[in-house]
C-alpha cells in the first residue's frame, strides 16, 4: 500500500514581514547578503542608515526597521522596528506598510490588532505590492486576522501576486486549483501555476511537485521524477524534503536497482 503524505494547504502559509532579498540602498552604501548580514564597516553603515532615516528617506527607514526587527549589527528591538516601519508606511512606502501590517498581526513590538494589520496590508496591496497581496491571500486562506476563511478571496489575492511573479503565491494558487478551493478544480491550471514557481527554483513548490508525482495527484505517478524533485527541494534547503522518509526509500531503491 502506497503511503500518501498529505500536507494541509494552510500549514504551508507563512505571513511575510520583510523580503527574502533585503533592500539595497546604494546611496547610503548599505548592502546585505541573503542571510541578512550587514557587510562592510557595521558602525559606519549604521551611522549612515540612522542619518538617512532621520532625514525622512522612506526606503532607509524601512531598512532600519528590518535591522531592529532582525537584530542586524544592533540589539534586536521589535518596538523600534515598528517605529521605523510606521514612518516608512506613513509616507506611502509599500514595503513599510506590509511590514507594519505583519507586526500588527503578530503582536511583535506592538499590541496585536487585526483591524490595523488588514488596513496596512491593503494599503500596500493597493499599490500592487506582491508580498502584501500574497499575505492577504494567506489571511483569507487561513481564516486569520479576524476574517472568516474564504478560499475564493484567497485565490483572488494569490492570483494578483502570482501574476507579478511571486513564487509563493504561484505555489499557493496551484494548490488551490489542485484542491478545488476557491476556484474550479483544474489539474492543468494547478500544474501551470506550480511549474511557474518550480522553474524559479522555489523549494516548497519543488517539494509539492515531488508529492504530486509520488501520490499521482495532478500528475501520473512516477517514482523516478518524485525522487528527482525531492532531491532538488532538499538541496535547496526544504526541510520537509530533507526528512521525508520516501525520499530515503527512493534513494535506496535507485541505488539497489530494486525498484523504479
Amino acid at each position: 500500500m502506497m503511503f500518501c503524505l498529505k500536507i494541509p494547504l494552510i500549514t504551508m502559509f507563512v505571513i511575510v514581514c520583510v523580503s527574502n532579498s533585503f533592500s539595497q540602498n546604494k546611496e547610503f552604501g548599505v548592502h546585505y547578503d541573503k542571510k541578512g548580514t550587514v557587510k562592510q564597516d557595521d558602525k559606519r553603515e549604521l551611522e549612515l542608515i540612522f542619518k538617512g532615516a532621520e532625514q525622512g528617506d522612506a526606503n532607509v527607514q524601512y531598512n532600519l526597521g528590518i535591522i531592529y526587527n532582525l537584530g542586524l549589527g544592533i540589539e534586536q528591538n521589535y518596538k523600534l522596528g515598528v517605529k521605523w516601519f510606521r514612518k516608512a508606511a506613513e509616507q506611502g512606502y509599500a514595503p513599510g506598510q506590509n511590514s507594519l501590517g505583519a507586526m500588527y498581526l503578530s503582536g511583535d513590538g506592538i499590541e496585536q490588532n487585526n483591524k490595523e494589520a488588514l488596513k496596512w496590508f491593503r494599503k500596500a496591496a493597493e499599490q500592487r505590492y506582491a508580498m502584501a497581496e500574497r499575505n492577504l491571500g494567506i489571511i483569507y486562506g487561513q481564516g486569520s486576522g479576524g476574517l472568516k476563511k474564504d478560499y475564493k478571496k484567497a485565490a483572488e489575492w494569490f492570483r494578483k501576486a502570482a501574476e507579478q511573479g511571486d513564487t509563493e503565491a504561484q505555489h499557493h494558487l496551484g494548490e488551490l486549483y489542485s484542491n478545488g478551493q476557491g476556484v474550479q478544480q483544474d489539474d492543468k491550471k494547478a500544474l501551470e501555476w506550480l511549474l511557474k514557481a518550480v522553474y524559479q527554483e522555489n523549494p516548497v513548490a519543488q517539494f509539492t511537485l515531488a508529492l504530486w508525482y509520488l501520490n499521482g495527484k495532478v500528475l501520473e505517478k512516477d517514482g523516478k521524477k518524485a525522487i528527482e524533485w525531492f532531491n532538488k527541494a532538499a538541496d535547496a534547503g526544504n526541510v520537509k524534503a530533507q526528512y521525508n522518509p520516501w525520499c530515503y526509500v527512493y534513494q535506496w531503491l535507485r541505488r539497489t536497482g530494486k525498484g523504479l
